[in-house]
């Protein structure tokens, strides 16, 4: 069974999407369409504009985006998944393309969604930090000891973990971690806690935009962060998706279902290659299982 995959914030590159704008009529349409409902040229700093530029979240979210959608409408009858699942932000990419939400609509959100948690970073200090080489049980006790400040974001892969949260909390977190033999313990170079308590501004801010939003069934099942089952209900689908901004990215458990559910091929759809060698390391065991471009 084909799983059809779409990466989150931090795949992003100077110059992405140009070939397809390029070389697709239907790209350069689409593209030229976000320019219009956006109210700005994102086609200029995606493909001519500075690494800071493509830095910002108002950029970065919609960026990514378009960049995945763009390239899995492309493909056209190529583009035929079972199953579908993306990485925090590209798990909007995910709806899209599966047909739960329409271009436009899947656009909006994604740009109010980074809108949203600029100003909740801009709110209050928060960052995330990256744990490497300790098993999830003993970075979530350590959270769970210095308090709600701080919690388990991103399950990438076994052995790295991600903790969002306050700037102290993540810091004396990752003391704590290092001492209990973290192989690194690496404070992220993000704007802020995203997936934690500290997202609840926008997560509210969000709500109001999807329950206005509407949400169809899937043309295959999706994989969402929150449950990392595969769900078809579309008010389900709704409530997952609004819950996503304060609750973790549990990739790592929602590769091991789609795997536990026939998935043989994944195919990263978007910019970078970041989702294949997290796949890779979750199914190192596998022989039957294969991540591609």
């Amino acid at each position: 069974m084909k799983a059809y995959i779409f990466p989150g914030q931090g795949a992003q590159f100077v110059g992405m999407g140009k070939d397809l704008y390029d070389n697709s009529p239907l790209a350069k349409k689409l593209f030229d369409q976000a320019n219009e409902i956006l109210g700005f040229s994102i086609t200029d700093i995606m493909f001519e504009g500075t690494v800071e530029e493509l830095k910002q979240t108002k950029v970065t979210q919609p960026a990514i985006f378009l960049h995945s959608v763009i390239l899995s409408k492309v493909l056209g009858a190529d583009f035929t998944p079972d199953m579908v699942a993306g990485h925090s932000l590209g798990e909007f990419s995910a709806l899209v393309a599966s047909g739960v939400l329409s271009f436009e609509d899947g656009l909006q959100l994604v740009s109010k969604r980074a809108q949203a948690m600029q100003k909740a970073c801009e709110a209050s200090e928060s960052t995330m930090a990256a744990i490497l080489g300790l098993e999830d049980v003993i970075v979530e006790e350590v959270c769970e000891s210095i308090g709600n400040e701080v919690m388990a974001a991103n399950y990438n892969c076994p052995g790295q973990l991600v903790i969002s949260g306050g700037v102290e909390a993540v810091n004396k977190a990752c003391e704590v971690l290092k001492e209990k033999g973290a192989r690194r313990a690496l404070v992220l170079p993000v704007s802020g806690g995203f997936h934690s308590v500290y997202m609840e501004p926008a997560r509210e801010e969000l709500a109001a935009a999807i329950e206005n939003t509407t949400f169809n069934t899937p043309t295959c099942p999706i994989y969402q962060n929150v449950t990392t089952t595969a769900v078809t209900n579309a008010e389900e689908i709704k409530k997952n998706v609004i819950a996503q901004l304060t609750a973790p990215v549990k990739w790592t458990q929602s590769v091991q279902q789609m795997i536990a559910d026939g998935a043989t091929l994944f195919t990263e759809v978007g910019p970078g290659k970041v989702l294949q060698g997290l796949v890779k390391k979750i199914n190192k065991e596998s022989e039957t299982t294969k991540a591609c471009v």
